[in-house]
């Protein structure tokens, strides 16, 4: 299979728009359900507020947040794919620009520094863009999240050592929520990394910040603290948009890798409630989108 970039480019531009006006079912549902468990009144009127923001987003085709975030994109390529890794990179960048000038959006992406804009939501090493590779015969999928400055501002990491123990991430994890409070826009998924390196471990948070709704960490030990934190986080009371209630999180996911035997990161990626992602499948010379 060899990969057409034009389609490539089509699909990102097309990928950033969709995700930024339409939320994927598992986000929708679990905000009704949210909304159906939530027992203080306010927190209620706030989730049903979240869900008319949705429905007017789709029914108009307008933006769920004004927040067009930094656009960071996931490519997994399956054997027997044949592409240049330069073109294919460069294919991304011009659909991201094209996404940002001809819809248009709003570029939320600056220089470091000098905080130039160049309004295409492009520049230094932007889009991010992750590649990944199954073995899976002339697979290709794209798998992209606009990640709002809000959401973003609530990652943190711990060099915890071994003898912190899993009660050390416990901690970590819910002081952390704890000191975001409503900053991050509640509900969340709150995403844990736990191992690796410093920089492994902050992936690991992202990847599981960004899962869907209802998937579980695929190692048991992971899995038990997922549903340990998840309790624990929605048992502080913080509430949508911070003003108190039951629905804190959607849920804490969490992604573990192996580690240093003198050390344990532990890494925090908070996703807000409007928890935006979308994916394009390739297969005979088309995309699909899904989420």
């Amino acid at each position: 299979m060899k990969v057409d970039l034009d389609l490539v480019e089509e699909a990102a531009k097309t990928l950033y728009i969709h995700a930024l006006k339409i939320l994927p079912d598992d986000i929708k549902q679990g905000i009704q359900r949210l909304h159906d468990a939530e027992s203080n009144a306010l927190a209620k009127s706030i989730l049903a507020v979240m869900n008319r923001n949705i429905q007017v987003a789709e029914e108009t085709k307008n933006l769920l947040c004004q927040d067009t975030g930094i656009p960071i994109y996931t490519l997994t390529i399956g054997r027997g794919v044949q592409v240049d890794g330069t073109d294919l990179i460069a294919a991304i960048r011009r659909g991201t620009a094209r996404a940002t000038t001809e819809h248009p959006l709003r570029s939320s992406v600056v220089h470091p520094i000098t905080r130039f804009n160049e309004q295409t939501s492009c520049g230094r090493k932007v889009p991010v863009i992750n590649i990944e590779f199954s073995d899976r015969p002339d697979y290709l999928r794209i798998d992209m999240v606009p990640k709002g400055s809000g959401s973003e501002n609530g990652s943190f990491l711990k060099m915890c050592i071994p003898a912190d123990g899993v009660a050390g991430i416990k901690r970590f994890v819910v002081e952390k929520v704890t000191e975001a409070g409503g900053r991050v826009c509640p509900p969340t998924i709150v995403g844990v990394g736990v191992g690796g390196t410093a920089d492994l471990c902050m992936k690991l948070a992202k990847i599981a910040a960004t899962r869907p709704l209802g998937s579980a960490c695929d190692d048991p030990e992971g899995a038990a603290l997922e549903a340990e934190l998840s309790a624990a986080v929605n048992g502080l009371g913080i509430g949508p948009q911070g003003l108190g209630g039951d629905a804190t999180a959607f849920a804490v996911h969490v992604e573990t890798a192996a580690t240093h035997i003198t050390m344990n990161p532990v890494a925090v990626n908070i996703q807000c409630h409007s928890a935006r992602r979308a994916s394009a499948t390739f297969k005979d010379g088309a995309f699909e989108i899904g989420a």
